[in-house]
């Protein structure tokens, strides 16, 4: 049975019916023909709701060192949330004196993010690489700086002791769960506390427009940003997703994740699908890499999710498992209503696995479902409807959302209005006025084109970052997010990431970031990185595929001409790899100049099918 006859496992979603209208100047305004429904004004009305109408369903779950499941019910969420509320109105915190939580998801980070939005006073995840894998705790510094916290909470002391000691500011409190500092508190204090007038007078204050969380951007085009998330934002985002998948509703959503809550993804977009609709939600300590998947494996041998929602990495390194376990594959699918991906661009080889195993394992085709969004926009903003059938494509807006299309240059570029949109940045006012047009439209800094510019309910295509783009020297325009991604998908597995150069140049090169495990595979011989990436085999194949590529181009502006293949891996440090092991490319044609030059200048190096 091929996937294109294949019966689709039915589901509820909402139609991706828009309203177009265009002005003079070229501009297009786009929308949802169907209007954004009531929202709460506070998400914590959510847990509130749930706690008293399914008290005892599993809200959260992590496994313990002995295997078992600890689980959080919704009434004891609500309970402890509560308490600690409580203890942080006691202290002297505020939005001058947030909190800055250092460590990854558990059940005490949660619980401290629910509290601190009982207490009113805005918390701030900030991802673990900028304190267990950078070295000069850079951007960690930055962040502190912008974010002056007063309360810092890491759940193992030790294992953050180098990056607390080299940022946390002297008048602000220390948490620990576990292995604490000197002069720590232990977080099972925070709970011990008993709720009372203080905090709902302060719970009385907390309002739609309530800063909660201060959600930090990876950094892929400067120093980290704290993107403001306002209880409006969160809850009229979790609206537009229940709209827009109304079969959240049907039943409510198990989810088995490993994203960090540090990226919106995880920590609003599927954090807030659960809470806002009553689902439970698994903790997954695997990750998508050789060595830590295994975790993952043993997890999904006992978890079903009701929707999966990943990275596309985190699809690939599944697929192989499912295709040689056929009950692993069987329980993967077998209450599965649909799938997600986010966060980076889905090979079209991938969709078609997925939706193959499917097939297999169920006889019918499961969903999947994608759209377009930022940190700034909480993050659902454009979503894709049950006619999607290949990658690439981003949907319509929400309800409730509006599209503005610009031209620029060769290209549409989009902007976002809505409820749904950060006013923000963190004590940032420049860059907050530079974010948004004169109308009020947030500038996500995207380019989008029509999948059918004479059907508008077919939506959008991602057509790459604005900022990436250049013109060769022949004022040729190279769209570097396609090319980015077609690269990838014929390198692989040999390479990891790709930086494409070319301003005002000739034509297009590239600088290679190697996958080195598989590299190796073309030489056994043990040697050095720099050694194998010169050996003749490794060579041989990267230009037998840069050439392959070159035959399948229309011309210079997807001709890619030179490589070189890096010995050095990006640095978080130098700002070329983000947290999330995004590649920054202005950040690392910025820093690799010299070897820009030598692409174009020509050395041994140099890779050319010229």
């Amino acid at each position: 049975m091929s996937a294109p006859t294949a019966p689709v496992r039915e589901i509820r979603l909402a139609p991706t019916r828009v309203i177009v209208e265009r002005k003079p100047g070229g501009a297009i305004y786009v929308r949802s023909a169907l209007e954004l429904g009531p929202y709460p004004g506070r998400m914590t009305d959510r847990l509130d709701y749930w706690a008293e109408h399914a008290p005892h369903r599993t809200f959260i779950a992590q496994r313990t060192k002995d295997d078992a499941w600890r689980r959080l019910t919704y009434s004891q969420a609500a309970e402890q949330a509560r308490r600690i509320a409580q203890a942080l109105v006691d202290r002297p915190l505020s939005s001058k004196r947030p909190i800055a939580i250092l460590s990854g998801n558990d059940i005490e980070h949660a619980l401290l993010g629910l509290g601190a939005m009982y207490a009113g006073v805005p918390y701030s995840p900030i991802s673990t690489a900028y304190s267990l894998v950078s070295t000069d705790f850079g951007k960690l510094k930055h962040i502190f700086n912008v974010l002056t916290p007063g309360l810092v909470f890491a759940a193992s002391g030790e294992q953050y002791s180098r990056a607390i000691r080299a940022v946390i500011p002297q008048d602000a409190e220390l948490v620990c769960v576990r292995d604490p500092l000197p002069g720590a508190t232990i977080f099972s204090d925070l709970i011990a506390a008993s709720p009372g007038p203080a905090l709902e007078e302060a719970y009385a204050r907390v309002g739609p427009d309530t800063v909660f969380k201060i959600l930090f951007t990876s950094g892929s085009t400067g120093m980290p940003k704290g993107v403001i998330y306002t209880h409006r934002v969160w809850t009229s985002n979790q609206q537009q997703v229940r709209q827009c998948w109304p079969f959240v509703e049907d039943e409510p959503p198990v989810i088995l994740e490993w994203l960090p809550w540090n990226h919106t993804f995880a920590g609003s977009k599927d954090f807030g699908l659960i809470l806002y609709n009553g689902g439970t939600l698994y903790l997954d300590e695997g990750r998508p890499v050789p060595g830590a998947f295994d975790e993952t494996l043993r997890n999904l041998r006992e978890i079903a999710p009701t929707i999966v929602l990943n990275v596309p990495k985190g699809f690939e390194a599944l697929i192989p498992h499912l295709r040689k376990d056929p009950e692993l594959r069987r329980h993967y699918f077998s209450r599965l209503k649909a799938l997600f991906y986010a966060g980076a661009g889905i090979s079209q080889e991938v969709w078609d696995a997925l939706q193959d195993l499917s097939i297999e394992a169920c006889g019918e085709r499961i969903l999947m479902l994608s759209g377009l969004g930022a940190t700034e926009t909480g993050p659902f903003a454009l979503w894709v409807g049950k006619d999607v059938r290949r990658a690439g494509e981003c949907g319509v807006p929400a309800p409730g959302m509006e599209l503005k299309l610009i031209p620029s240059g060769h290209k549409l570029e989009a902007r976002l209005r809505g409820p749904n949109i950060t006013p923000g940045y963190w004590n940032q006012p420049e860059l907050t006025r530079a974010a948004f047009d004169e109308e009020g439209f947030y500038k996500i800094g995207d380019a989008l084109r029509f999948v059918d510019e004479s059907d508008p309910d077919k939506g959008f295509i991602f057509d790459g970052r604005i900022a990436e783009d250049f013109k060769l020297s022949t004022a040729t325009w190279v769209s570097v997010g396609p090319m980015r991604v077609n690269f990838l998908a014929h390198f692989a597995p040999y390479a990891k990431e790709v930086v494409i150069a070319g301003a005002d140049r000739d034509f297009v090169g590239a600088l290679i970031f190697p996958d080195i495990a598989a590299c190796r595979e073309l030489s056994s011989e043990p040697c050095s990185v720099a050694e194998l990436l010169a050996r003749p085999q490794v060579r041989a194949k990267f230009r037998e595929l840069l050439a392959g590529m070159a035959k399948t181009s229309t011309g210079s502006s997807n001709r890619i001409a030179r490589a070189i293949i890096l010995d050095v891996p990006p640095s978080i440090d130098a700002h070329e790899l983000t947290d999330k092991g995004s590649i920054s490319q202005r950040a690392v044609l910025e820093n690799r100049a010299e070897v820009v030059e030598e692409l174009y200048s020509g050395s041994e190096r140099v890779i050319s099918i010229t």
